[in-house]
C-alpha cells in the first residue's frame, strides 16, 4: 500500500469518534504569519489540534544560511507530536484550506520520522468539509499524552551541496513545485533573487489538482509524472520548491501515482541563493 492515501471529508466525519485519532489542522499562508492559528481559533475540525508551519513544522531560521523554512530538530518535533497525542500506531489526519500544501508538509515530516501507516490527508481540506456541509467545532482537544517513538531517515533529504554536485547529471530529475512564472524568473514575490536551479523542471504543485481543488486520479498523476521522468528512475527524483513546504506536495502526489518517495531538498530556492557560486537559471 502507498504511504500516500486520502482520506475524504465524509469518511473522516465517520471517523470522528474514533478512540486514539489525532487530526492536525495545518493551515497557514505565507502572506499573514497568524492566519494558521487566527482560523483555528475561529473554528476547527473537531478534536483537531493546530500545528503551526514556523513554530512546529519547521525550524528556526538562520539568515543567508538556512532557507525560509528549515526542517525542525526531530526531537523536538517528536515530543510536540506526543503533545498532540501520537503513538506509533495512531491513525493521523492532516487538512488545510484546501490546496494540501501544508498538509503534504505535515505528511512528508511525519514519513521522515518514520510514521508512514495510518497518516491521510483530507482531500480538498476545508474547502471540501464545507461542501460536505459539515460542521467546525470550537472546543480544544481532547487528547492524551502520546508515546511516538521515531528518528530522521537522511536519506530522504539532500543538502544543498549534494544538489550542486549532482547538476548535470542525467540520471536525476529535478523538479521544481513554483508556479512557472516564478519558475521563469519573470516574478519573484517572496525571494530576493529569481529564476531556479539547473536543469530543473517546473512542476506546479497545483496541477496535482483538479477543478474540486481534490486530487486528480492516480492515473492521471501517473501520467503527469511519467512526462517529466521521461525514462529516468523515480528513484532519483529530488523535489524542491522556495522553501520545503510545497514539493512535499509533488513527493505526496508522486506516491499516490504508485512512485516510490523521491527526495526533498529542503533549503529549495531560498537557500539555493544564499550562496552566489550556486548557478541560477530563468526561462524554461
Amino acid at each position: 500500500m502507498s504511504i500516500a492515501q486520502l482520506i475524504s471529508p465524509q469518511q473522516l466525519a465517520e471517523r470522528l469518534t474514533q478512540p486514539g485519532l489525532v487530526i492536525l489542522d495545518c493551515r497557514s499562508s505565507l502572506d499573514d504569519l497568524d492566519y494558521g492559528q487566527r482560523s483555528y481559533a475561529e473554528g476547527h475540525i473537531e478534536g483537531s489540534s493546530f500545528a503551526d508551519l514556523l513554530n512546529d513544522l519547521s525550524g528556526a531560521v538562520s539568515k543567508g544560511i538556512t532557507g525560509r523554512h528549515p526542517l525542525p530538530d526531530p526531537q523536538t518535533l517528536i515530543e510536540r507530536l506526543r503533545f498532540w497525542g501520537v503513538n506509533n500506531q495512531s491513525d493521523i489526519v492532516l487538512y488545510d484550506d484546501g490546496p494540501g500544501a501544508y498538509a503534504a508538509r505535515a505528511w512528508w515530516l511525519l514519513a521522515w520520522l518514520g510514521k508512514r501507516e495510518g497518516v491521510y490527508v483530507l482531500d480538498g481540506g476545508l474547502k471540501a468539509w464545507h461542501a460536505a456541509g459539515l460542521p467546525l467545532s470550537l472546543d480544544p482537544p481532547q487528547h492524551l499524552q502520546g508515546t511516538f517513538e521515531g528518528a530522521p531517515d537522511d536519506s530522504m533529504v539532500l543538502t544543498a551541496e549534494e544538489v550542486h554536485g549532482r547538476l548535470g547529471d542525467p540520471a536525476m530529475t529535478l523538479i521544481d513545485a513554483r508556479a512557472r512564472a516564478r519558475f521563469r524568473g519573470e516574478v519573484e514575490p517572496i525571494d530576493p533573487v529569481a529564476g531556479h536551479i539547473p536543469g530543473a523542471q517546473c512542476a506546479a504543485f497545483t496541477d496535482n489538482l483538479g477543478p474540486d481543488g481534490r486530487f486528480l486520479s492516480a492515473d492521471q498523476l501517473k501520467e503527469r509524472f511519467a512526462e517529466l521522468l521521461e525514462s529516468r528512475s523515480a528513484e532519483q527524483l529530488v523535489a524542491y520548491c522556495g522553501s520545503g513546504v510545497t514539493a512535499c506536495h509533488n513527493l505526496f502526489a508522486l506516491c499516490l501515482a504508485g512512485y516510490p518517495l523521491g527526495a526533498l531538498y529542503a533549503g529549495s530556492w531560498s537557500e539555493w541563493i544564499n550562496d552566489p557560486q550556486r548557478e541560477i537559471a530563468t526561462g524554461d
